[in-house]
């Protein structure tokens, strides 16, 4: 065999690389998952109560609490059929079932508000007077029974002066003054544990029961609530952040709970 004909020696570079197969770094959380996070503590510790969220972040928020820190929640699809946490259906749940669950303090709902007020009262049916209101919404719908019944949060994407007012235009959803003027009997079930907006979250655990700041979310300052609020509520002297999401909260509402992201068309950026 000549040299021409002889094959080249194998090249004596080493060892190839293996393949990176480090998973990359987490993405700090969104504004949206900060908001996801506080919606879901609404539901801590509640035991097994009908979860009722209204809106994308709410729903999202609930489905990661049963995964998480709340097991013993219960989803429904809206219409007849308890769900699991991806939506398979789990139990049947007739209508007069349902509202057995309503009128016996069994379900948590978390409602949109068009207003709510230092008390909590809530408005979903009109702006400006009832007599000539300049604008119709929803209209009262079941935020009655809802408040005076079972406990309710409220979700408000878009914290504005025009959403959180001194007073309603009109009470749809009953907060904790106008509760308590109507007695005992209207007491009994009604508590309203949070309202979360995309600034913050605030509770009602001062002595009048009137709103308190209980959290700000990461980049939002008490001077940017304030101003963006029609009333004063209550600041403590330190308020804390919205607590971070853990890495395993933060895989699941990406990857498996809210993939389509849609949390984030309904808190942008």
């Amino acid at each position: 065999m000549t040299d021409a004909t002889r094959p080249s020696p194998l090249p004596t570079t080493g060892t190839p690389p293996l393949p990176d197969t480090r998973t990359p770094p987490l993405l700090p959380p969104t504004r949206a998952e900060y908001c996801v996070i506080a919606c879901a503590e609404a539901w801590r510790d509640n035991g097994e109560v009908l979860a009722s969220p209204m809106g994308a972040v709410p729903s999202v928020g609930a489905r990661l609490a049963r995964r998480t820190f709340a097991p013993d929640l219960l989803l429904t699809d809206g219409e007849a059929m308890l769900v699991g946490p991806d939506g398979t259906p789990e139990g049947w749940l007739p209508y007069r079932r349902h509202l057995t669950m309503v009128t016996g303090g069994r379900r948590h709902v978390m409602m949109g508000a068009s207003q709510i007020d230092r008390f909590g009262n809530q408005n979903i049916s009109c702006i400006g007077d009832w007599e000539r209101p300049a604008r119709q919404l929803l209209g009262v719908r079941g935020a009655p029974v809802n408040t005076l019944n079972n406990p309710v949060s409220y979700w408000v994407p878009k914290h504005s002066t025009r959403v959180f007012v001194e007073k309603v235009d009109m009470i749809s959803g009953v907060g904790y003054d106008s509760a308590a003027a109507a007695g005992p009997t209207a007491t009994r079930f009604h508590r309203i544990p949070r309202v979360v907006s995309n600034l913050g979250v605030f509770d009602f655990a001062t002595p009048d029961h009137s709103m308190r700041l209980a959290s700000l979310h990461p980049g939002v300052t008490v001077e940017e609530v304030l101003a963006a609020t029609g009333f004063g509520p209550t600041v403590p002297d330190e308020v804390p952040y919205t607590r971070e999401p853990t890495a395993a909260e933060l895989e699941l509402i990406r990857k498996v709970i809210d993939p389509q992201g849609l949390r984030d068309r309904e808190v942008p950026g």
